[in-house]
C-alpha cells in the first residue's frame, strides 16, 4: 500500500540556521564572534563552529585579522549584485547618476531597502581626492541618517515601530536623534517634504540628502547626496535639493520604461 504524501514542507535544519548565522553577523557593526552567536542564537558552540567553517568556505562570511570577528564576505555582495532586478536598475541608472554628480559636484548613491539596512547599488563620486566614497554592496544601518529615514517614512506605523523596537535608536554621532517620538515626529516632516536631512546625525562633518524613487519590481529604491558639512551651506542645500527633485523624476521615468 503506498503511503500518502506528506504536504509538510522539506525542513532543513542546516540550512535555516546558517541563514539565521548570516543575519546575524550581517546586522552587526563590529562583526560577531562564535560565543557572540552562539549565544545570541542559542546554538552550542561545536554547531556555531562547523556553520561559520562552511560560511568561510563558501566566501559568504570572513574572519577579521584585527578582531577575530566574522563579517559578511564577497560571495553574498556579488550574489545580491548580479540580481538581474538590480543589474537592470543600475544599468539605466548610473548615466543620471553620473550627470547628477557633474552637475552638484558631490558623492551621488543609489540604495536598496534591505531590512535591517539599505544596499548600495551604484555611485558616482567626484573626481577630486577628497571626497565621500563607498563602494556598491556596502550597507547602511536602517536606523542611520537621511538613508535611514527617507525609507522609514514610506512605510506603515506599525512597521516603523517594529524596527525602532527591534533595532534601537543609536548613537551614531553626538548629533544622532535618540528619542523615538522626535525620531518619529522626523519622519513626518520628511514625508511632508519629500526629502530627508542628515546634519552629521550619522559621521561627524558628514551631511546628506536622500529622496525615494518609485518602487521597482518590489525594490524600495532611493537616491542621496553625500558632503562635507561645510560644503552644504543654505544656498548649496537648496540647489541640491532642486536637482535631485529633477534626477529622481527622470530616474522614475527611465526606471519604469
Amino acid at each position: 500500500m503506498q503511503r500518502p504524501r506528506s504536504t509538510k514542507p522539506y525542513q532543513a535544519p542546516a540550512v535555516s540556521k546558517a541563514f539565521k548565522i548570516l543575519d546575524a553577523i550581517a546586522a552587526s557593526e563590529q562583526g560577531a564572534g562564535i560565543s557572540d552567536l552562539a549565544r545570541q542564537l542559542g546554538y552550542s558552540k561545536g554547531t556555531t563552529h562547523g556553520l561559520t567553517q562552511a560560511l568561510m568556505a563558501a566566501g559568504a562570511i570572513f574572519k577579521s585579522p584585527v578582531n577575530q570577528k566574522f563579517f559578511i564576505g564577497p560571495a553574498i555582495t556579488e550574489l545580491s549584485l548580479k540580481n538581474r532586478s538590480y543589474d537592470r536598475i543600475v544599468g539605466k541608472a548610473q548615466p543620471l547618476l553620473d550627470s547628477l554628480r557633474d552637475d552638484i559636484g558631490e558623492s551621488v548613491f543609489l540604495g536598496v531597502l534591505s531590512s535591517p539596512r539599505a544596499i548600495i547599488l551604484a555611485t558616482a563620486e567626484p573626481a577630486r581626492p577628497l571626497k565621500i566614497s563607498s563602494p556598491p554592496g556596502s550597507t547602511i544601518p536602517i536606523l542611520a541618517g537621511a538613508v535611514g529615514k527617507i525609507f522609514l517614512s514610506a512605510l506603515e506605523p506599525e512597521q516603523v515601530a517594529d524596527i525602532l523596537s527591534k533595532e534601537g535608536l543609536k548613537r551614531f554621532t553626538e548629533h544622532s536623534i535618540l528619542d523615538p517620538k522626535e525620531y518619529l515626529e522626523e519622519l513626518h516632516r520628511v514625508d511632508t517634504r519629500g526629502y530627508a536631512l542628515d546634519e552629521e546625525e550619522y559621521l561627524p562633518g558628514i551631511n546628506a540628502v536622500a529622496m525615494r524613487l518609485k518602487d521597482q519590481h518590489g525594490l524600495m529604491l532611493a537616491l542621496w547626496v553625500v558632503g562635507f558639512r561645510a560644503a552644504f551651506g543654505p544656498k548649496v542645500l537648496s540647489n541640491i535639493v532642486q536637482k535631485m527633485q529633477d534626477a529622481t523624476k527622470r530616474l522614475n521615468r527611465v526606471l519604469s520604461a
